[in-house]
């Protein structure tokens, strides 16, 4: 076949896709831009048809009322779609695209080649992770779905209506893992059932999915609010007995029959299914065996400012018992949770304020601090940020997890501030949806490279900020670090080298001054989410490389806040892709 047969066969396959999923006006005519926005526009119409809650999350309300379907031909139906849009893709010449389309095609097939990879590799037979999964997704409901009018409220019953619907569909998905061998380790089920038992309750109206109707703002008569609220109670119950059914499966049959091996290789193909992952997760081209020997390098590096840091308040042992005295010292730790909250506040506002310092354009969507929900906070991280859709009356949200308060100092407070809310992931999400003449897939789309990289970058930038107020609080940031390169050798650890848990444990408690719980949690979060953790470290080298050529390149015309907006003005990137971006700013730069 010719090239031009080829092309043209290509372009009547993409039609071919489109007309058998929904109708979008399409070019016939040569038009690479036009072809391009025509395929992204119907993979996000796809998305948010396919996935109903994501699509209300990022604000498209065109099925409320419905969860969508998860069933093993939803995937495979859903892999040969993926997969055709991927090959069409590879068949056309970029030689028309403008510069911006050129970054939206490649961010494209970076997300479909994902796709195409989760159906070769089986991975939605495991929709679990040590602190995530369906039924801890379907928790956040509430919180993202609109309440404006009674059909609102109505399109919610009816999700929660579904729900053990919903449930029963995964649990097939997770009977299929385990007749092939794709499963999570055990080991991260260890106190797991704190995720569904907190749901388990008698009365629907003491419920987290009943909580919108305690407070409803509409103009309903009291015979109709009742109504509407004994409906809701009925659903709520639907919901109960989801989890309850959940749960019995869990304790019953997958738990006592998930794998006992620890790394991603131990599952079929799995030692390619690993390499998938970190190309994924870092969007470099690297083995795990030089992922593993850039972490060691960089934990002997930090350790060195880490001793600086112990020997500037005086201390004069081992980093390992300097470690231990502050794992122990009282003064490091909140009294009460709203202590915590209260200082975390704090350090949010002061943050805030340092902002126009460093960067020319700030989001107008705001923030708020509060504390990890109960279901969620025994085996959840530290803290993390909550997206808002910017199109809606909710703001963003830098979550603190006060659960076991002697397992949350203060001293890696600041760090944690600054990754999660500004300038790290609040600015960041912020800034994206706030695009013009972007798409939405490209507005809503995140790369963890990227996004976990600038958000430990960010905790870099507060030592300019001046947000590290004292010699503790400086080391909490280097052991925020450390924590992120550690990430590089355990993780590569446990899935291509057979690191036991044991091995992982001692090796983080030996060199960060992380809480024994955080580490246990992260732990488990590491093994059952393969390549993830490489993302931090490898995208905050990045960005810090890009920064000290960007110095070298201008001299005297360098100008921080300028190129702070540059790493944020096209959403999230692969990081070649934003090396090229950099590259480019330089080069229109240079002479100026």
């Amino acid at each position: 076949m010719s090239i031009q047969s080829k092309a043209t066969y290509m372009r009547y396959l993409l039609l071919t896709i489109i007309f058998s999923y929904c109708t979008i006006p399409i070019d016939n005519k040569s038009n690479p831009g036009q072809d391009l926005e025509n395929l992204v526009q119907f993979y996000w119409d796809f998305q948010t048809k396919e996935y109903p809650m994501f699509a209300t999350q990022v604000g498209a309300n065109t099925a409320n009322d419905q969860l969508g379907s998860f069933r093993l031909e939803d995937y495979e139906r859903r892999g040969s779609v993926y997969d055709s849009l991927l090959k069409v893709l590879d068949s056309w010449e970029l030689s028309g695209l403008t510069k911006n389309q050129a970054i939206e095609y490649q961010l494209i097939r970076y997300q479909l080649k994902d796709h195409v990879s989760s159906v070769q590799y089986k991975s939605y037979l495991m929709p679990l992770l040590a602190d995530a999964g369906f039924h801890i997704s379907f928790a956040f409901l509430p919180s993202y779905t609109p309440f404006e009018t009674v059909e609102d409220y109505e399109n919610y019953i009816s999700r929660l209506k579904q729900f053990p619907g919903y449930v029963t569909q995964h649990i097939q998905l997770l009977k299929q893992g385990l007749e092939l061998g794709i499963t999570q380790p055990k080991v991260i089920f260890e106190g797991y059932e704190v995720t569904y038992r907190t749901h388990m309750i008698d009365d629907p109206a003491a419920s987290t999915f009943y909580e919108p109707f305690r407070q409803i703002t509409l103009e309903l008569d009291q015979e109709s609010l009742a109504v509407l609220q004994a409906e809701a109670q009925q659903a709520v119950m639907q919901v109960i007995e989801g989890y309850r059914s959940f749960g019995r499966f869990m304790e019953e049959e997958y738990i006592p029959q998930t794998r006992t091996d620890l790394g991603a290789s131990s599952l079929p193909n799995g030692e390619a299914y690993y390499q998938q992952r970190i190309d994924h997760f870092t969007t470099l081209k690297l083995t795990a065996k030089q992922v593993h020997e850039l972490g060691l390098e960089e934990v002997s590096r930090i350790k060195a400012e880490m001793v600086v840091v112990m020997e500037e308040v005086g201390f004069t042992g081992e980093l390992k018992e300097f470690i231990s005295v502050l794992r122990k010292d009282p003064q490091f730790y909140a009294k009460d949770p709203a202590e915590l909250i209260a200082y975390a506040s704090l350090l949010s506002k002061k943050a805030d304020a340092a902002l126009p310092r460093f960067f020319g354009k700030l989001p107008r969507q705001p923030y708020g601090v509060a504390p990890v929900p109960v279901h969620l906070a025994p085996k959840y991280t530290g803290g993390r940020y909550i997206p808002a859709d910017i199109n809606s009356a909710s703001p963003g949200y830098f979550w603190v997890n006060t659960y076991d308060l002697p397992s949350r100092p203060f001293y890696v407070l600041p760090a944690l501030t600054l990754h999660e809310a500004v300038p790290g992931h609040h600015l960041q999400f912020a800034l994206s949806q706030e695009l013009t003449g972007f798409s939405p897939f490209r507005k809503n789309l995140y790369i963890s490279a990227f996004g976990e990289g600038w958000g430990l970058y960010s905790e870099y930038l507060g030592k300019e900020m001046g947000i590290y107020e004292d010699p503790y609080a400086d080391f909490g940031r280097l052991t925020y670090e450390m924590w992120r390169a550690c990430r590089l050798v355990v993780d590569t650890g446990i899935h291509a080298f057979g690191w036991t848990r044991e091995e992982v444990l001692q090796y983080m408690t030996d060199h960060t001054a992380l809480s024994i719980h955080e580490i246990t949690t992260e732990t488990d979060r590491y093994i059952s989410w393969p390549g993830q953790a490489l993302s931090y470290k490898l995208g905050e080298l990045k960005i810090k490389e890009l920064r000290l050529k960007a110095q070298n390149s201008l001299g005297a015309a360098f100008n921080l806040r300028e190129f702070h907006d540059v790493i944020l003005s096209q959403g999230t990137l692969t990081l070649p892709i934003l090396e090229e971006v950099v590259d480019h700013y330089i080069d229109e730069n240079i002479n100026r």
